[in-house]
């Protein structure tokens, strides 16, 4: 779960770590309130979305007075935000973050996240902040250091110090950094994170060190931990139809392509995105019913995918094992005659009570195409989308 910068600065302020003085104002009347209340000019004006690239695309501005202010906040909020991240369908602007404009001397990067490889948590420093760390790492490897960390030992002092150091900063702000290292990592750890990032941290023209921006992800299967987090979710900002599957229970993923995809197991769901590309299609989405899915559950997942303007052939590849290829059929079935689908329907099914689930779907009068394996449904869904062109 991604939450907005003002929120996760929220959470670094209860750990300690130092952020701008600032305010979220939802519309002009509480952008010039806040504009009022502080003391000084000028001010940074962010966009609260979640998507990186705001400057780029308009959604940050240093405002120098109140009228500025007046005309910058009323063009924003409500608007609509387009990054290289949104896509071509954005993200609304629903608040903005007013904050004191800084003196900044150096931009550094801080930031903690789950390293699968090696089964552990990394700590990723750089005297490069301000810009996106991949991209540093790519152009620089040399100027990202990560540091692994053993889960049942936790950050150590000695290795927040050695990673500062050798990214070349100053052995006279490495404590003063550390602290704010351990800190990120505490929170990190208490509030089950997947990302915890502050980019960039600043030391200012005063030798002060401060959270310019931040972004933290959560871990969704740990949310039932942390209702105070859970809460700060905000529903704008996501796929409405990955919203709608949440309800069910459904693993679904918005992608950019043209065919519709529900399998059971996430292996399987690669493998079948893997096929759709090998004949030339794409996949639009990402749709794991899992192993415990009821006819229920398959009805609403077909009602998402009918739902994506996108899609237009749906591929079904289904290995019965706990979820029934019987129940799929059924689910399938009672999807399409309430639906009223119109669109290509590949079937393929396979294992516990397949013969069933084939004669479900034989006597429904509806237009399935079956196929014998996943070699010949991605076949037919190639031929499908020829037919529609």
């Amino acid at each position: 779960m991604k939450i907005h910068e003002y929120q996760a600065k929220n959470l670094l302020k209860e750990y300690k770590i130092p952020i701008p003085k600032g305010s979220v104002a939802r519309d002009v009347h509480e952008s010039l309130k806040i504009w009022d209340d502080m003391t000084g000019i000028p001010v940074v004006v962010k966009a609260q979305v979640h998507s990186g690239g705001r400057g780029k695309a308009g959604g940050v501005r240093v405002i120098n007075s109140r009228e500025e202010l007046k005309d910058y906040a009323s063009s924003l909020i409500g608007s609509i935000i387009y990054t290289e991240q949104t896509g071509g369908d954005g993200k609304p602007v629903d608040c903005i973050l007013i904050e004191e404009a800084l003196d900044i001397k150096k931009e550094l990067y801080l930031g903690f996240t789950i390293d699968r490889s090696h089964a552990c948590i990394s700590m990723i420093a750089s005297a490069e902040g301000g810009v996106e760390i991949e991209k540093v790492a790519l152009a620089s490897p040399d100027r990202v250091v990560v540091q692994n960390i053993d889960p049942l030992l936790g950050l150590r002092d000695f290795q927040v110090i050695r990673t500062l150091l050798k990214t070349g900063m100053h052995i006279k702000i490495v404590r003063k950094i550390g602290a704010i290292a351990n800190a990120l990592y505490k929170l990190f750890i208490e509030k089950d994170c997947s990302l915890a990032e502050i980019n960039p941290l600043v030391i200012t023209e005063k030798d002060e060190i401060v959270a310019l921006d931040a972004k933290i992800n959560f871990d969704d299967n740990a949310l039932f931990r942390h209702p105070d987090i859970a809460s700060l979710r905000d529903y704008n900002q996501e796929n409405p139809l990955e919203v709608e599957a949440t309800r069910y229970n459904l693993n679904y993923i918005k992608l950019k392509g043209n065919v519709g995809c529900m399998v059971n197991g996430a292996g399987l769901a690669m493998a079948t995105m893997d096929l759709i590309k090998f004949v030339g299609a794409e996949p639009a989405n990402f749709l794991d019913v899992g192993g415990g899915a009821t006819s229920k559950m398959i009805e609403e997942g077909l009602k998402i995918l009918v739902s994506d303007r996108d899609v237009k052939v749906i591929l079904i590849n289904i290995f019965g094992g706990i979820l029934r290829c019987d129940t799929l059929a059924t689910g399938v079935v009672e999807a399409a005659q309430h639906l009223n689908i119109h669109m290509p329907i590949i079937i393929r099914l396979e294992g516990t009570n397949v013969e069933e689930g084939r004669r479900i779907l034989a006597g429904s009068n509806l237009k399935f195409t079956v196929a014998r394996d996943m070699g010949e449904a991605a076949e037919k869904v190639a031929e499908a989308l020829r037919i529609r062109g």
